[in-house]
């Protein structure tokens, strides 16, 4: 898979449900990026990740775990609760992107003080 490396924009909330509402793949593949950097509601932001990690794409899946980790880098804040049980269902069934994902399991674990995946840690 080829990156494409593009500017992301912070999005209105408007913009957002737009997003959401067409429901296309390469624009839902950015919105985590965005939610997670920029929007100033933390638990909003999660709960779209949440949500993007049900989406049939897997570039999508990987993406919005990749937002958790951006949450945790700009906010400092993730319910472990609800996000540890899909990261770690990504992190074993989603093999197109694994790497992107134990990326972001680092970067959660190292601004959240977690260990996630502690077992995964030898392939990575």
């Amino acid at each position: 898979m080829q990156r494409i490396y593009v500017d992301i924009d912070a999005l209105s909330d408007r913009e957002i449900r737009e997003i959401l509402e067409r429901g296309d793949p390469g624009e839902l593949r950015l919105l985590p990026f965005s939610v997670g950097m920029y929007h100033r509601n933390w638990k909003y932001a999660q709960r779209i990740c949440l949500d993007l990690t049900q989406h049939e794409d897997a570039n999508v899946r990987a993406n919005a775990v990749f937002g958790f980790a951006h949450i945790a880098r700009t906010k400092g804040c993730l319910d472990k609760r609800l996000v540890k049980p899909v990261i770690l269902r990504e992190l074993r069934e989603n093999r197109l992107n694994r790497g992107m994902i134990k990326d972001a399991i680092g970067d959660i674990n190292l601004f959240m003080k977690w260990d996630l995946a502690r077992k995964h840690r030898k392939d990575y």
